[in-house]
């Protein structure tokens, strides 16, 4: 797009301020640079993991892909055969795909096709297949369509109320900007395509510790490897005998308040973030189910079965939780991931999400415990694990930080 002047016939001021990018940028409506393509309405039942013809499901460009889809990618659905479009005129790369409907502003979210390669993809449901009229750096229009500064012109052109969604009429509205040479955009593109490699690559290690760990707490608990020279036998127990167990309850609206005044409260699945526990409201109410080491399971909600620390010194918990603490049998880290390694069973013997996971449930399942002193080696073995695992996560969200600031500053 070399050589290309803007809408207004000004060229505007650069928007990169990187060194290396310093070219003037140009900008043209939507309509000047793409050319609209046909997309079907097949339902996710007309959908499958194999056939001839693979289809863009709009529910995927808003949640599963990134701004860039590789057509390699073997998790995207095929057609059940017979439910193909007639006359269909098949993607290609540097095509782009927008969703036209979400729940929220999310409308607009975008892929770039890549890899092709003679693969036959159709655009699916509540999306807005789009063909460039001119060469552009190939990734750069999928990157550049979900930053703020495009996105920021859909918002008032949405319309809907419980559900939004935007018509090519006002897609046609607005306005694409980029470098005036395809060599800059490249630029641009490919440094952002590193970023998401990278932080993908993480992801991958992230997936694999987490795997690697499910598969250890099953080796561990059901005796196949051991923590001690000379194994010894472990005793049967219900867990009922290892642990005292509080339910949480709910408070009155006046007794909890949202200042750091009086006692932390757990009001549910959603105060976890990545195995801790987090502070949503605080209550004068004197009394606490729970207390710092506790184990603490979600057993109600769409969260039942998960299992965190409670980090706090005190705090109270509600009806979705329960508080389990370990007798002098057991230490409070081994219940930890002893409770971990149970909450599969437990959570496929629950009565549903709103009844959930019962006390009988939990204090009768059958558990065999080592010694304490293996106890502690497993709990530290695990422990280790755990932070080699926060450490890898830590390090995807500054990456993932990283890129949302940069693709501000990139496209201003």
């Amino acid at each position: 797009m070399a050589n290309v002047s803007s809408s207004n016939g000004l060229e505007k001021r650069p928007k990169l301020r990187f060194p290396g990018f310093d070219e003037p940028w140009c900008s043209h409506k939507f309509s000047a640079v793409f050319s609209f393509l046909q997309n079907n309405t097949l339902s996710r039942a007309e959908l499958d993991a194999t056939g001839d013809v693979l289809d863009i499901h709009y529910g995927d460009v808003l949640i599963k892909y990134g701004s860039i889809l590789d057509a390699t990618d073997n998790t995207i659905p095929h057609i059940i055969s017979g439910h193909e479009s007639t006359n269909y005129d098949y993607l290609q790369d540097g095509d782009i795909i927008v969703a036209d409907t979400a729940e929220d502003k999310t409308v607009g979210k975008t892929i770039e096709l890549l890899n092709i390669s003679g693969r036959k993809i159709e655009a699916g449901l509540h999306t807005v297949p789009c063909r460039p009229l001119f060469p552009f750096a190939s990734m750069y229009l999928g990157y550049y369509m979900n930053t703020p500064h495009y996105h920021k012109q859909l918002i008032p052109l949405m319309q809907g109320i419980k559900v939004l969604s935007i018509s090519k009429g006002n897609i046609s509205k607005t306005e694409i900007s980029s470098p005036q040479t395809i060599a800059e955009q490249e630029k641009i593109s490919r440094f952002l395509y590193l970023l998401d490699q990278r932080a993908a690559a993480q992801s991958k290690i992230i997936d694999a510790l987490k795997k690697y760990k499910r598969g250890a707490l099953k080796a561990v608990f059901t005796q196949q490897v051991s923590f001690s020279a000379k194994p010894q036998k472990w005793d049967k127990y219900k867990m009922g005998d290892l642990i005292s167990l509080q339910s949480g309850q709910d408070f009155a609206p006046a007794e909890y308040n949202d200042q750091e005044i009086g006692v932390p409260y757990m009001t549910g699945a959603s105060c976890i973030v990545k195995g801790e526990t987090v502070v949503s409201r605080w209550t004068q109410t004197p009394r606490c189910y729970a207390y710092k080491g506790d184990t603490l399971l979600v057993c109600k909600g769409s969260g039942s079965g998960a299992v965190v620390r409670l980090t706090q010194e005190k705090a109270h918990i509600a009806r979705q939780f329960m508080s389990l603490r370990a007798n002098e049998k057991m230490t409070s880290d081994f219940c930890y991931y002893l409770t971990g390694f149970l909450s599969n069973r437990i959570k496929r013997n629950a009565t549903g999400l709103i009844e959930g996971i019962d006390r009988g449930t939990v204090l009768n399942q059958t558990v065999f415990l080592p010694p304490l002193h293996e106890q502690k080696k497993i709990a530290r073995f695990f422990s280790k694990l755990d932070f080699t695992i926060t450490a890898h996560e830590n390090m995807l969200d500054t990456l993932i930080n990283e890129r949302t600031g940069l693709m501000q500053r990139l496209f201003i």
